[in-house]
């Protein structure tokens, strides 16, 4: 877990932690290790070199369990990062087996190393949970095909499991990929989809196996051949529905890599195993079920397809869809209005989302078991000050039961990850910053996520901040590509604008802000007011004196930063030590002290500081920020219980700059923002959008909300998202006309995909509505993100497989002289077997998915899709087909079968 460790330097003593994981043991003691490398002692003596040690400059770290009086010690942390593509589990225990041998042989006895992060050990969790998923997974899916089609059968399909993705992680071995979590991710998704073409493949064999009552090569090549070529189609429609995502643009494209190469090349793979190992296999461990020969089996026509026919008829099956579909293949008004119904209801689902009755979000919140308090106080705010804000906050975090341990930093900033490099933590310098990263236990020890633990200690954290007058932002790490802030306002104005203007508009969207519910860690980049004295010299009496303007900076700047006046050397110091000349404090905290100070003349004499020149009040100027070479003011905002996208809608929609204009009573900064209520959050959706509290700005300044915060890569990977289900549903259809040869039957089979909204929307409506909880006040919902999309664009490759099979079932009936009412419902009964298992499957495959919060909503997706659009499947396709090719000549046969005929 964590270890400290004090040593004595020429400046007292000093801690140095290791940032690694931590572990609590039963005894409620810590676990010592760490990890560093050979040169320990260079690092410390070196740093101890660089600068001097105080409160400020090290860090605090603390066991959750201290008590009161030790509830942090000073620490000193050392960051290691690996070297990219290097394993991130090996170079942590690799680092962590070197530092059992430092703490044996290097370190004193009486310094501890903690350790307080180890993403190594992270990761190798992550990795682990998916793989326990998606062994669950493939028992769970070779326990159905045992149920649905026997054990033999089973084996067969489940031959295909280790085949296909042996050869899936080869080609990822050529390609450069490693094996993360989207990569497992992406494994687990095909698992119910590499199975698909193997299922379909021996049941038709088994399906011929029976009507012949015999087992021969023949007719396992004729069985391959008659489902062929529907599933090269709807093997290839599941690759086109997945390729789009390869030209996914921003941070989102290396994410999504590893699922757009995975999941088709797995598709790829697993039709090379359904036409060469998977029919090899069914001929030799069937054939003696159902016996063998030689002789070539005669095909099934005439007095024997009229006795399948009429035994069709009578099974259970049938007589369920008979009474069913009956009414629907005899009037077309009744068709019609079943079509209208389910195209209403298909609006409808999406209206759900549009209703803002299921949230919309970029990305979930991830689990993880670190959260990081960031706390910003007024600049010119002393350490003393800091400190103590960051310490009450540290007695509260001590009695929060799931924080293991914190590791507080006060005047620097902690060490630097991929969060923090986005938004710029690793920057924080001053004695009025602060940070403290909390450590959570385990998330299997603990009932409740990391982002809804945030949420319980937010109002708590928040009064100490206020007491404190601090700015407290509670930062989760994001489970994708991070953002400055959730929330971020860009203002802009014109040339003449001075940057003072600039900042009042920003006071302006500040404010209104703050009024809309769930909006929170408001902040913008005015700095407060900051006195400076400046030493203005008098060169004549400079002159006089014999005192230059360089000897009077260079007094100034020894008195107060200090300087450097040499080096002294010392046998048990690997590094000369560096001598400053200072003044202590006491002699230097005002400017009437600071003008007692002598300056040396070029006589010798000795002249104070007050003959020399005066001392002038300023203000510190505020820095400027520039962005694309205009001048602009950030507002930064974080949001709980409401997605990002809602507020920036709801705010923009409010603004109104000619109401503001005529009510200057309500001013605000350079802008108005009116004094109303805000509407209740249920009574808005994106229909009728805003909050009802009106604001506006005067002409000539521009609020841009797209530019940093989450609004802007939600636009920018929606937009790309969009674009890719497009592409695959162009892609799809592509496909499906050179299949059919027809521009026509293609639009039927993909009739399915729509289909799909009417399981995923009300799905994501009912987890709300069951499982949306409240915490600490704030609602803590489940969204519809990105990987929901992607769910959605998945779908649109995978349901179409079920309405090829069925369509082409259709066209089979028919070339063997059916009528069009007997080949719809014989092709329902045939198909219904495969179709249920290729479903179930698929659907059994995302469930160990729905474990992780990211990839949750991909998994939810492809369930409520897949079990929607296949009940709905088996009903609208033929209905829509039986409307379309009823009165048609061949019924829509294809010209080469009808020619056959």
């Amino acid at each position: 877990m964590t270890g400290i460790d004090q040593r004595s330097s020429p400046f007292g003593r000093c801690v140095l932690g290791v940032p690694q994981t931590k572990r609590r043991a039963a005894d409620g003691d810590l676990k010592l290790l760490a990890g560093l490398g050979r040169d320990l002692r260079r690092l410390l003596l070196a740093d101890a070199d660089r600068r001097r040690w105080s409160r400020g400059d090290s860090a605090t770290f603390a066991p959750a369990d201290a008590d009161a009086s030790s509830i942090s010690q000073p620490a000193v942390t050392i960051a290691i990062a690996k070297k990219k593509g290097s394993n991130a589990v090996w170079v942590a225990n690799a680092v962590l087996r070197q530092a059992e041998e430092l703490q044996q042989t290097l370190i004193p006895a009486d310094i501890d190393l903690v350790l307080t992060r180890n993403f190594g050990l992270t990761a190798d969790e992550k990795v682990n949970e998916l793989v326990e998923g998606l062994i669950v997974a493939v028992v769970m899916v070779i326990a159905l095909l045992v149920f649905g089609l026997g054990w033999r059968e089973a084996l067969i399909v489940g031959v295909a499991v280790p085949v296909v993705f042996g050869l899936t992680l080869a080609v990822n071995l050529m390609l450069g990929f490693t094996i993360n979590r989207v990569t497992l991710f992406a494994l687990i998704l095909s698992l119910g989809l590499l199975v698909d073409d193997p299922i379909v493949d021996v049941e038709n064999i088994t399906r011929h196996f029976v009507l012949r009552k015999k087992a021969t090569r023949r007719i396992v090549m004729e069985a391959v051949a008659e489902i062929r070529p529907p599933m090269v189609a709807a093997t290839l429609a599941v690759i086109v529905s997945f390729l789009p995502m390869f030209f996914i643009t921003g941070m989102m494209g290396p994410y999504m890599g590893p699922m757009a190469l995975n999941v088709p090349v797995t598709m790829l793979m697993s039709i090379l195993v359904a036409f060469t190992i998977t029919p090899w296999m069914a001929y030799h461990v069937l054939r003696r079920v159902y016996g063998s020969g030689d002789a070539a089996a005669p095909a099934v026509h005439d007095e024997q397809d009229v006795q399948y026919l009429e035994s069709l008829k009578q099974s259970p099956l049938y007589r369920f869809f008979y009474p069913l579909m009956a009414p629907l293949l005899r009037s077309r008004t009744i068709a019609w209005g079943f079509l209208l119904t389910m195209g209403l209801l298909t609006v409808g689902a999406m209206g759900l989302a549009a209703l803002r009755m299921v949230p919309l979000k970029m990305l979930p919140f991830d689990n993880k078991n670190e959260l990081l308090l960031v706390l910003d106080l007024d600049e010119g705010t002393s350490l003393e000050r800091t400190d103590a804000a960051v310490r009450e906050m540290e007695m509260y975090l001590a009695g929060v039961p799931e924080v293991t341990d914190f590791t507080s930093y006060a005047g620097v900033a902690s060490p630097m990850d991929f969060n923090g490099l986005v938004r710029h933590y690793y920057l924080r310098q001053g004695d009025h910053l602060a940070e403290v990263r909390i450590n959570l236990v385990g998330k299997r020890n603990r009932a409740l996520q990391s982002h809804a633990i945030g949420l319980r200690m937010r109002n708590e954290l928040q009064a100490i901040a206020d007491r404190h007058q601090a700015r407290m932002k509670l930062v989760e790490t994001p489970p994708g590509p991070p953002v400055i802030a959730s929330v971020v306002a860009e203002v802009y104005g014109q040339p003449d604008h001075r940057y003072e203007d600039l900042l009042a508009a920003a006071d302006t969207v500040r404010t209104r802000l703050g009024l809309e519910p769930g909006v929170v860690d408001l902040d913008d980049v005015r700095e407060s007011p900051q006195l400076k004295q400046v030493f203005v010299a008098d060169k004549e009496k400079a002159a006089l004196n014999g005192v230059s303007t360089d000897q009077i900076a260079r007094t100034l700047r020894a008195l107060l930063p200090g300087d450097a006046v040499g080096t002294i050397r010392s046998d048990n110091e690997r590094n000369p030590l560096r001598i400053e000349l200072r003044l202590p404090v006491q002699q230097r905290t005002s400017t009437a002290d600071m003008s007692k100070v002598q300056v040396k003349g070029e006589t010798g004499q000795l002249v104070p500081l007050a003959e020399l020149g005066y001392w002038e009040s300023g203000r510190v100027d505020q820095m400027i920020y520039h962005k694309n070479l205009q001048r602009v003011a950030y507002v930064f905002a974080e949001t709980a219980g409401r997605p990002p996208a809602d507020v920036v809608v709801d705010v923009l929609s409010d603004r109104d700059d000619l109401f503001a204009a005529a009510d200057q009573s309500q001013r605000s900064g350079a802008g108005w923002v009116a004094d109303a209520a805000p509407r209740p959050l249920e009574q808005r959706t994106f229909l009728a959008n805003g909050s009802g509290i009106r604001w506006g700005l005067p002409a000539g300044f521009l609020v841009d909300f797209a530019g940093e915060g989450e609004w802007k890569i939600t636009l920018d990977v929606f937009r790309d998202l969009g674009l890719a289900f497009a592409a695959a549903m162009v892609g799809v259809y592509i496909l499906l006309v050179a299949q059919t040869g027809s521009f026509t039957i293609p639009l039927v089979v993909m009739l399915a995909i729509p289909l799909t909204v009417l399981g995923v929307m009300p799905g994501f409506w009912l987890l709300n509505a069951v499982s949306a909880q409240s915490v600490g006040g704030y609602l803590d919902p489940i969204y519809f993100t990105a990987t929901g999309m992607i769910g959605m664009i998945a779908l649109s490759g995978i349901v179409t497989r079920d309405s090829i099979i069925l369509v082409d079932f259709i066209h089979l009936s028919l070339s063997r002289g059916r009528s069009l009412f007997d080949a719809i419902m014989e092709s329902r009964v045939v198909r219904l077997r495969p179709i249920l298992l290729t479903t179930v499957t698929a659907m059994l495959g995302a469930v160990p998915i729905i474990i992780d919060p990211i990839f949750s909503g991909l998994a939810w997706s492809l369930i409520f899709g897949l079990l929607a659009s296949t009940v709905f499947t088996l009903f609208v396709i033929p209905v829509a087909y039986w409307l379309i090719y009823a009165n048609k000549p061949g019924h829509g046969l294809p010209m080469s079968a009808m020619d056959q005929e």
